[in-house]
């Protein structure tokens, strides 16, 4: 008998049963409020809910550093019927979070992708001009963002207006970018950060409130064994061939840069593996 069958079919049975819980309506975690003058974290999202699936550092640094962490929802899809809703289910999931949330528009931005970047200058640039009000307004500490070969197009036009954003700040502006992956892999992370079956947890539930999403494709209950592949590869693209897997079962993988003079500057040249066990604001210490 395969000693392995009864190992894979529980998988297969946990995500039957994830069919069943329930998407939003559940009780958030007692919380406290990080204060209104702490540092703040950008997270700019291409769409509702990567704010949950790549949220992990953001939720520990809130968590263990009293960090503010606010979710800049760059669009809110491309079905304009589903908009509404999505805004709701987005307000559900950051207040379960714990995660301000701001809209660039009521309606977020539309067409953010290469090509309008490309083809038509006026809508670009009044789109780059919302988000470099909001770095302005927040002058964050650290900004989260996709990496420029996240493949879907919203998710690389988010990073280029980012970037382009980033440009047009005074050369004294300073920050710390940490670029996310979902659709595409990064084939240079620098960075592997532990989440915990609690933090992990949390992710889900508010993820969960994403409902019309989860209905349509439930990637939530996915999402654990994403994490887990999170470590298989980061434990060699970050700590090097060869290296000994960290006793990690869930991880998320990033890209650390800094953003100084004007220009990105590479940091962490040997890269970093932060455990659940470590203060993940160490990791943007100017020693790192």
């Amino acid at each position: 008998m395969n000693p392995y069958r009864q190992f894979v079919s529980a998988f297969a049975r946990l995500i039957a049963a994830g069919k069943s819980l329930p998407l939003g309506g559940i009780t958030p975690p007692r919380k406290t409020k990080p204060a209104a003058d702490a540092p703040v974290a950008l997270i700019f999202s291409p769409h509702p809910d990567d704010e949950c699936i790549t949220g992990g550092l953001a939720l520990r640094l809130m968590r263990e550093t009293e960090m503010r962490i606010v979710n800049t929802a760059v669009t809110l899809g491309s079905d304009k019927k589903r908009r509404p809703a999505r805004r709701r289910e987005l307000k559900n999931a950051c207040d379960w979070l714990g995660f301000e949330l701001e809209l660039t528009k009521p309606g977020g931005l539309e067409k953010i992708n290469p090509q309008t970047r490309a083809d038509n200058l006026k809508h670009w640039s009044a789109a780059v001009k919302i988000i470099a009000a909001s770095l302005t307004k927040h002058r964050p500490r650290i900004i989260f963002f996709p990496h420029e070969l996240d493949q879907h197009r919203a998710h690389i036009g988010t990073h280029f207006l980012v970037m382009d954003a980033l440009k047009s700040q005074p050369r004294t502006f300073q920050t710390m970018l940490v670029e996310t992956e979902f659709w595409g892999q990064m084939p240079s992370p620098n960075l592997l950060v532990e989440s915990s079956v609690e933090d992990v947890a949390d992710l889900l539930a508010a993820l969960s409130f994403h409902a019309g999403e989860m209905r349509r494709n439930p990637y939530h209950l996915r999402l654990p064994a994403w994490l887990q592949d999170n470590v298989r590869r980061g434990v060699e693209l970050v700590g090097g061939p060869g290296s000994a897997a960290p006793n990690f079962t869930f991880a998320t993988l990033f890209r650390l840069r800094r953003w100084k003079n004007g220009r990105v500057k590479n940091v962490c040249a040997n890269g970093k593996i932060i455990s659940a066990a470590e203060n993940p604001g160490n990791i943007f210490s100017p020693a790192c």
